[in-house]
């Protein structure tokens, strides 16, 4: 016979057990280990609800390696405009969860109200010619591709 705390611990265990934890956007960035810059940009553009948001969003990431590229100074100059950081980040996102096979060549309008231009060619994809190098990393309220370059939008 079980008493009221076995069986407390025994669901306890049950649901720990079937992965009732939600992984967003965020959580999934932070544990592949490859985002590390732009997750601390998301962070101190103060965007982070939007990657915990329903969604569902895509989201054309820069890994650390794409940010080692960037000019010091540049990337500083963006770092201390909150305004243009945000701005930045934006032009990564797009509405909706698109998988790799199912990108589709053509325009795409990013969060940041410009356009994207996503191409795909035997299996290469790849955004504004930046290629993706990580490809289809799900979450509960999108997908994350990783990508070897910033993305800048066009000046306003």
């Amino acid at each position: 016979m079980m008493t009221g705390k076995s069986l407390a611990l025994l669901l306890a265990g049950i649901l720990t057990m079937s992965g009732v934890h939600a992984e967003d956007l965020l959580d999934t960035a932070e544990r592949s280990g490859l985002f590390k810059t732009f997750i601390d940009a998301v962070k101190t553009a103060g965007m982070v609800r939007q990657l915990r948001a329903e969604g569902p969003y895509t989201v054309f990431m820069p890994t650390d390696s794409a940010f080692a590229q960037v000019d010091d100074a540049a990337w500083e100059a963006i770092r201390k405009d909150p305004d243009e950081l945000a701005r930045v980040i934006r032009y990564h996102i797009l509405v909706g969860k698109i998988k790799v096979t199912e990108v589709k060549p053509g325009p795409a309008k990013s969060n940041e109200g410009q356009t994207l231009q996503l191409k795909s060619d035997n299996g290469m994809v790849t955004v504004n010619g930046a290629r993706v190098t990580d490809s289809d990393l799900m979450a509960d309220n999108g997908i994350i591709h990783g990508i070897d370059q910033l993305l800048l939008p066009p000046p306003r």
